[in-house]
């Protein structure tokens, strides 16, 4: 069963990976990546290295018109200029002139290579914007394309790709670059991997395909997945009519990166994220956060395991499942154990993300849940299966304390789906009627099938209450067996399956007197009865096919019991004024019976098949009765 509950871990585990591949988890799996951004622990504040000039509907209204002019623009980068930042970054798109102004604009721009306009690319379903004309073909343009995934959220930055033979920068790598050339760092690809960036001390692993969640995304270019965190706290903030009123103090500014963006109402420029609604010029910022971090603090992007490292996760998660579905036999159980599966992967997901590592969690998470669901159910069916072979072969003969004890034991019981072969000691009694013939002859068959009906039905229960299991009838014959099927393992068991199986012959025989006095008063014959009991070793198995199985002891104590059963069978008389019943035992039973009952030496008697004499003893009665 371990065998195969691994398979089973394995198989489902497969299924598992085999369903992401189709892209079924990849929306549940960025709701995952989602719900990870926003339990990253805060930085304490905005990225004090870079201002926020937003053009805010109020801006707009003051200059009376949007766009807004050339020369109001040319004026709020002269002054930025005089305030000495590190680098200005122009997110609106000034690719038309809106006079008056452009001549005194492109000059500034042309002279002022800390100044970085905004291009768009474009794309299949959006439109291409040029930079501005004096800019075009300089380093002084970056493109500001998002990407945006099916479910309209932005996850990834393109930091860098290749359009029609030219390298085109994003519009926030290109800020940071100014600002880390500044502090010396510049980029560079990594010796072991050129496909790898290296800003300072930070390598940056470039997005995958299938990495974390994703199945097959797009990942042209360099992409990085964006951490977002600095997106709980405004970043620093001045209006544009604050600004060109002096409002500002030039210290806010210097040596910063400043970003001048549209955040009015009436123009969009609306983006969603992990935490929500955010605007263009604030993603933007993001991105220059998250590489002057990398760049200067060390702080690596958030990375993903490689396709083969997530697919070693699911498929253990998935073994791990179906290991541990052996052990669940109840709902609670099976409920407590799923359940802490699942935190437990949620926590390892947790965990691993704060590390900057996004680890997949829904398939491990099916993998787990399906593999522990299909094992535990594989083990009930074989359960019941193999309960349905037990009850067949024991419900019927044995007690409920001993069915239940057998059951609670099938472990060291069951072999193969049937019970094992054991050798043990047990204690074997025969019984047979004397006159069963004569009485047979004398009935109709209907009633002589009432009558052992009677017979076989008290003498049955009689058995079972004292704990014997009754293995064979054979016409009037009961064969019952003590001690079986769960060995013994003291001297002490094996005395009392001995005495349970004594005191039993005697509540045989005081039954079979209730039944003779009744069947008088029927009018029916009575009978006498023979038993012989014998404790030793004996091989207990079932014998027979899949389709017809019988649990019996085979061994020469068995013989031993029938020998004594059958012994001097023309001495005994069936009369009510003789004896109705007599019990014989050999030697062992005897010791092991320790002085209980009243007992009579017949002495050595010769049995068929042994080659030594047996010495026989005959039970009387309690001690004391």
């Amino acid at each position: 069963m371990p065998a195969i509950s691994l398979l089973a871990g394995l198989l489902v585990g497969l299924g598992v990976l085999g369903l992401r591949e189709t892209g079924l988890f990849e929306p549940l799996e960025l709701k995952v990546y989602d719900w990870l951004i926003r339990s990253l622990p805060d930085l304490g504040g905005p990225d004090p290295r870079i201002v926020h000039i937003p053009i805010t509907e109020e801006d707009i209204n003051e200059q009376g018109q949007w766009p807004i002019s050339d020369a109001t623009m040319a004026t709020v980068l002269d002054r930025l200029i005089q305030y000495h930042p590190r680098a200005i970054g122009l997110d609106i798109y000034r690719d038309i002139e809106v006079p008056p102004g452009r001549e005194k604009l492109d000059a500034l721009l042309a002279k002022q290579h800390h100044i970085i306009a905004v291009t768009k690319v474009g794309g299949e379903d959006e439109p291409t914007i040029p930079p501005p004309p004096v800019l075009d073909g300089t380093e002084q343009v970056g493109f500001s394309d998002a990407l945006v995934d099916d479910d309209g959220i932005v996850r990834r930055g393109l930091l860098y790709q290749e359009s029609e033979g030219e390298v085109l920068f994003a519009f926030g790598l290109r800020l940071a670059l100014l600002y880390l050339e500044a502090k010396g760092v510049h980029p560079q690809l990594d010796p072991a991997d050129p496909r790898k960036l290296r800003l300072g001390p930070t390598t940056l692993e470039r997005f995958q395909a299938s990495g974390g969640g994703y199945v097959r995304a797009d990942a042209g270019g360099f992409q990085i997945l964006l951490d977002f965190k600095s997106g709980r706290t405004e970043p620093a903030t001045f209006s544009l009519t604050a600004f060109l009123s002096g409002q500002v103090d030039p210290h806010a500014i210097t040596g910063k990166v400043v970003l001048i963006g549209v955040t009015a109402d009436s123009v969009p420029d609306d983006l969603f994220t992990p935490y929500g609604f955010m605007r263009g010029v604030d993603l933007h910022g993001q991105i220059v956060s998250q590489l002057l971090r990398a760049g200067l603090d060390g702080e690596a992007p958030i990375a993903t395991a490689s396709e083969l490292q997530e697919i070693l996760y699911t498929l253990l998660w998935g073994l791990l499942g179906g290991t541990l579905g052996l052990r669940w036999r109840s709902s609670w159980r099976f409920a407590l154990g799923v359940g802490g599966g699942v935190l437990l992967v949620g926590f390892t997901a947790i965990i691993a993300f704060w590390q900057d590592w996004w680890i997949p969690s829904v398939p491990p998470t099916l993998a787990w849940v399906l593999s522990a669901s299909f094992v535990t159910a594989l083990v009930l069916a074989q359960e019941r299966k193999e309960r349905t072979l037990l009850m067949q072969l024991f419900s019927r003969y044995v007690s409920p304390e001993v069915a239940e004890a057998i059951w609670q034991q099938r472990d060291q019981f069951l072999e193969g789906g049937r019970p094992r072969p054991q050798k043990m000691i047990a204690t074997v009694l025969f019984s047979d009627l004397k006159g069963y013939t004569s009485a047979a002859e004398k009935l109709e068959p209907r009633a002589l099938m009432d009558w052992m009906n009677s017979y076989l039905e008290t003498m049955a229960q009689a058995i079972i209450e004292h704990g014997g299991v009754i293995d064979d009838y054979a016409g009037d014959g009961i064969k019952a067996n003590f001690g079986v099927p769960l060995p013994r393992s003291t001297d002490q068991e094996i005395s009392q399956d001995a005495v349970n199986a004594v005191r039993c012959a005697l509540a045989m025989e005081q039954a079979l007197r209730q039944l003779n006095e009744r069947w008088g008063t029927q009018d029916l014959p009575t009978v006498g009865m023979r038993i012989g009991i014998g404790t030793g070793p004996v091989v207990a198995g079932s014998l027979g096919s899949s389709q017809r199985l019988k649990y019996t002891t085979v061994g020469d104590t068995v013989n031993i019991a029938a020998r004594l059963e059958s012994l001097d069978k023309d001495q005994f008389a069936s009369t009510h004024q003789a004896i109705q019943c007599r019990i014989l035992i050999d030697e062992t039973t005897l010791r092991y019976l320790g002085g209980r009952f009243e007992t009579q030496l017949v002495g050595e008697v010769s049995l068929k098949g042994k080659e030594y004499p047996l010495i026989t003893y005959r039970i009387l009665g309690r001690v004391g009765d």
